[in-house]
């Protein structure tokens, strides 16, 4: 798995026996349990640290440079892990959960997340487009092709959003998505208070689809 710390998120990455990247996460990892997990840490802006009090010791990540960090989970079940390392701005909103499944259940959990999302009919899939979301965000399967945000493939499976900060459902993804900087202030998702409460609606609704 690689991590890669972001201002103010964790982008996470699930590598095939090649090292390649072949599913695109964001601020939650998943692992099986009863068997050590290597984790890749990178930084894209500056320095970050990932700490995972129950599962290991800080370990940072540098910008230019590549650490390692080895965990291993026997009982299934959340473990909450923080930025340990001041990064600026929100640093104390830049929360991350290990999600410690039995093997069959991760097997079952990444085929799922292997697959594209589904072709939807909900109104908030055009909101989505419209909006002009696709251009900081990847959902795979559709148009959008961002990079800049957390891929939002299967967002409607995670846990929380913001990195930790909110659980997630359609209310607090209609909120984050109408006035992130009040939840959150000075991350890098730009507010979007022009849109009315139906297309908050509709957008939370195909977002909260997407499992």
């Amino acid at each position: 798995v690689r991590v890669t710390g972001e201002m103010w998120w964790w982008r996470v990455a699930y590598l095939d026996t090649e090292g390649r990247e072949a599913i695109q996460d964001a601020n939650e990892v998943h692992i099986p349990t009863g068997q050590p997990v290597v984790i890749e840490l990178e930084s894209a802006d500056v320095i970050h640290s990932l700490w995972i009090p129950r599962l290991g010791g800080k370990t940072d990540m540098i910008p230019g440079r590549r650490n390692f960090m080895r965990i291993q989970a026997d009982t299934p079940g959340v473990y909450a892990g923080q930025c340990a390392e001041y990064c600026g701005g929100p640093h104390a909103l830049m929360g991350l959960v290990v999600i410690a499944h039995t093997p069959e259940d991760y097997d079952v959990w990444r085929a799922r997340q292997a697959q594209p999302a589904p072709l939807s009919s909900l109104p908030g899939a055009q909101t989505f487009t419209a909006a002009g979301c696709g251009a900081c965000h990847t959902i795979r399967g559709t148009s959008a092709n961002g990079l800049a945000g957390p891929d939002l493939t299967h967002v409607g499976s995670r846990r929380t959003l913001g990195a930790g900060i909110l659980p997630n459902n359609q209310g607090t993804m209609a909120g984050w998505i109408s006035d992130s900087q009040a939840i959150k202030p000075g991350n890098r998702m730009p507010s979007y208070p022009v849109m009315t409460g139906q297309e908050l609606q509709d957008i939370s609704a195909y977002l909260e689809s997407l499992k």
